[in-house]
């Protein structure tokens, strides 16, 4: 069965930055850029240029130094907004002006401080000099998902008729819910005129921890662009992480009849490098690159991940770019993950030497968190010791 492809949307340059403690200088920047491009996305945000010279200048850097995805750049629907992005991106070989204006009546009313026929003008005449500059452009209604849908459908359809060549839905603030979102992503499709060549995008935020499912929800009603970010870094409580949905649309395939473009393998590399760049790592427990996410440490669990890794395992850790250490020795660990441990280490021991150091392995693991190599080499050295002092005892003794 051929699949629709989906579009990857990397945006953790530019919203994933906005988070306390992202922020990124324009080699660091670059880096990650490069690693984007060898996972795969097809379009990287590179930030906002207007933001800061700072800012502009790592766009340009960006545009102009990695090639093969799209490269866009963020712009209010202001025209010196539009410039300076421009300016910035005209370099690229395959450049995006990503341009956004709120539509939600809170936002309308206590930030932009203009009525909805206002807003519908600027977004259309903005969008239209936008497309002056360049052919590809992206619009995004700010804070959709609490927009008169009606209104919203307006300007969506304004934008298009202006140029616009991508129709980005975010949930700016994480409020909708999946059924919801799907069903304004439906209503949105079936409202638009004229737009057969145009691309729904989704950009849902995790306020309610749903921004994945929210995503998936945009895909499944036709949406064919997500924006997402490496480890779903972004303001407040995130964005959707990246690897969480391509992993999901791969290991999903009889749910989803799509596909992205990522390199699977390559996605734990980039998950560490993002950290390693940002001074500070994932939780443990996260989906797909927490250092958790295929560790086992229950005995009936590792017994079973032992004989055949996909009674406990969705996916490989081989699948998304880690070395297949799934046993974690602690007190809940049976007799098959110690032997096992031991059998890596190059000892292969017999059972009655298991049930001994395996009587002492539980004892020191009610002690202490983690049990380490040389704690098991101690107890493994001190039992064969004591043994062979024990027939040599019985020997003398006879």
């Amino acid at each position: 069965m051929e699949r629709e492809r989906v579009l990857i949307f990397d945006t953790s340059l530019r919203d994933g930055e906005q988070a306390p403690g992202c922020s990124m200088n324009t080699e660091e920047k670059l880096a990650l850029a490069h690693k984007l491009q060898q996972l795969g996305v097809d379009i990287i945000e590179a930030g906002f240029p207007i933001a800061s010279v700072g800012d502009a200048d790592a766009v340009r850097r960006v545009a102009t130094e990695v090639e093969g995805p799209i490269i866009a750049g963020l712009a209010r629907c202001v025209e010196k907004d539009i410039r300076v992005a421009w300016e910035a991106l005209r370099c690229s070989s395959r450049p995006r002006i990503h341009t956004f204006l709120a539509t939600s009546d809170i936002h309308l009313a206590f930030k932009l401080k203009i009525g909805h026929e206002e807003a519908l003008q600027q977004a259309a005449r903005m969008v239209a000099y936008a497309h002056s500059l360049c052919a590809d452009v992206e619009f995004s209604p700010e804070d959709a998902t609490r927009s008169d849908v009606n209104f919203l459908c307006e300007v969506l359809q304004a934008a298009v008729e202006a140029g616009a060549t991508t129709l980005n839905i975010p949930d700016t603030v994480g409020y909708t819910t999946p059924v919801e979102f799907g069903e304004l992503i439906r209503t949105i499709r079936s409202n638009l005129r004229n737009a057969e060549h145009v691309t729904i995008s989704v950009h849902c935020h995790n306020d309610l921890g749903l921004a994945v499912a929210n995503s998936l929800a945009g895909i499944e009603a036709g949406a064919r662009q997500v924006e997402c970010t490496v480890n779903g870094i972004g303001e407040r409580a995130g964005n959707a992480a990246l690897e969480e949905i391509a992993m999901v649309l791969h290991v999903r395939k009889d749910r989803y009849t799509v596909e992205t473009g990522i390199r699977h393998e390559e996605i734990h590399s980039s998950s560490r490098l993002l950290s390693k760049i940002l001074g500070f790592d994932t939780q443990p427990n996260k989906a797909i690159v927490g250092r958790n996410a295929f560790a086992h440490e229950a005995g009936i669990h590792q017994h079973g991940v032992l004989n055949n890794p996909l009674c406990y395992e969705i996916m490989t850790p081989e699948t998304v770019g880690l070395p297949p250490d799934r046993i974690v020795l602690g007190k809940h660990s049976g007799r098959h993950a110690l032997a096992y441990k031991f059998k890596e280490m190059g000892f292969q021991l017999s059972g009655e030497e298991i049930d001994r150091v395996y009587h002492e392995f539980t004892r020191l693991a009610d002690k202490k968190k983690h049990v380490y190599e040389q704690d098991l080499l101690s107890m493994l050295f001190a039992q064969r010791s004591t043994v062979s002092q024990s027939q040599a005892a019985a020997e003398m003794r006879a």
